[in-house]
């Protein structure tokens, strides 16, 4: 029998106020932990925050474009995290439409819609959660 591996988390810092999110293990995830702790500059679009993690991968197989709320995805052509909270300008309804299929990486812990907060310009800081 595997033993389980406890979930990947990640604290996800901004002015006014942070989440924590808990990934899957894929490459994808590897490297990003590889990268942490970094600093960035928040963009926003529509409802996503999304921002810069100078982390080079190439799209998994499973890459997904329609994403739930709260999803942790890695834009591959941006080389950025996205953060989906809800709609953005090319979503169809309320979905979660992101520019193009990202690497799906996991889940924020608590309310997505906390993202709501974060300003474009803001600084946002990422780091490993050791326990």
């Amino acid at each position: 029998m595997q033993t389980q591996h406890s979930p990947t988390r990640i604290r996800i810092s901004w002015p006014a106020g942070h989440l924590t999110a808990s990934l899957d293990s894929t490459p994808t995830t590897q490297a990003l932990m590889e990268a942490l702790p970094f600093t960035s500059t928040a963009q926003t679009w529509g409802e996503e925050v999304y921002f810069d993690t100078s982390v080079s991968v190439s799209r998994e197989t499973d890459a997904r474009q329609v994403v739930e709320p709260g999803t942790v995805a890695f834009w591959t052509d941006g080389d950025a995290l996205a953060l989906p909270y809800g709609p953005t300008p090319i979503s169809r309804g309320d979905e979660c439409r992101l520019a193009s299929p990202c690497n799906v990486l996991g889940r924020l812990d608590g309310d997505p819609r906390r993202l709501a907060t974060v300003r474009a310009g803001d600084p946002i800081r990422v780091e490993a959660i050791t326990d």
